[in-house]
């Protein structure tokens, strides 16, 4: 279900490249959530670094919303960037296994072409 690629750069380059590798498969980056900021912010504690990257390709957000309203719970896609041990860790969830939970019948090529780059973007910004 989760798909998790490991680094040994500093986590502030994968963060910087994930950016580049995921804008130049032509997806954007809606969002990047650092969970040390935002939970410092609440008066929460919290040591590791991990950002949150929301990313999306609108085509295909439309060609699945116009499907299937619900699968608008599981948009956008993230990816997170955290360290673990000595290194970084870029995780996801499998796009094609959140889609079958929707029954997205018929979207299945959608779904592994948004997967197959968010692992091509994850392996780039790995090495």
């Amino acid at each position: 279900m989760v798909i998790t690629i490991q680094s040994k750069k500093k986590i502030e380059k994968v963060c910087e490249d994930l950016q580049i590798a995921i804008t130049s498969r032509k997806f954007g980056v809606v969002g990047v959530h650092n969970m040390k900021e935002t939970m410092a912010k609440k008066g929460v504690s919290f040591e590791k670094a991990c950002y949150i990257f929301e990313v999306c390709h609108p085509g295909h957000a439309k060609t699945v919303l116009e499907q299937n309203m619900q699968i608008s719970t599981a948009l956008p896609c993230r990816i997170s960037v955290y360290e673990e041990g000595d290194g970084v860790v870029l995780a996801t969830l499998k796009p094609s296994l959140m889609l079958q939970m929707f029954g997205g019948e018929g979207l299945e090529g959608v779904a592994q072409e948004v997967e197959t780059v968010l692992v091509e973007s994850m392996e780039v910004a790995a090495k």
